[in-house]
């Protein structure tokens, strides 16, 4: 299961459809193949703490109850989709100090999770 406690990541997040050219070499089709995804822009520190948990797939709950997601961090197959610069925006704390927040725009794969019923 996804941590409880970066749930909040993905509320903003969008579905799209990633399109992954054939690879060059293999045996088989010429046609692309098309993925879903989650696209999330969430800050630099969050993606630091989310970092260990990439490559591996975890089930989530609330609104994607019934879809897990995988991470894509450095797979060479997702180039096109690994973490990115998302940007950064400028702040004043209450205190008057000047901060920056750092953003990343990242792709989790996004696929529908199956289970056995018993008739």
């Amino acid at each position: 299961m996804w941590p409880e406690e970066f749930s909040a990541l993905l509320d903003h997040a969008e579905e799209v459809n990633l399109s992954i050219p054939p690879a060059e070499g293999v045996g088989g089709g010429k046609e692309p193949t098309t993925r879903k995804a989650l696209k999330a822009r969430i800050t630099q520190d969050d993606f630091e703490k989310i970092w260990p948990l990439a490559e591996a797939r975890y089930r989530l709950d609330g609104k994607f109850s019934g879809k897990a997601i995988t991470l894509i961090a450095n797979n060479p197959h997702y180039r096109q989709w690994h973490p990115s610069d998302g940007g950064s925006e400028e702040g004043v704390a209450d205190s008057g100090h000047k901060y920056t927040t750092r953003y990343v725009i990242v792709h989790f794969l996004l696929d529908e999770v199956r289970e056995p019923v018993e008739a």
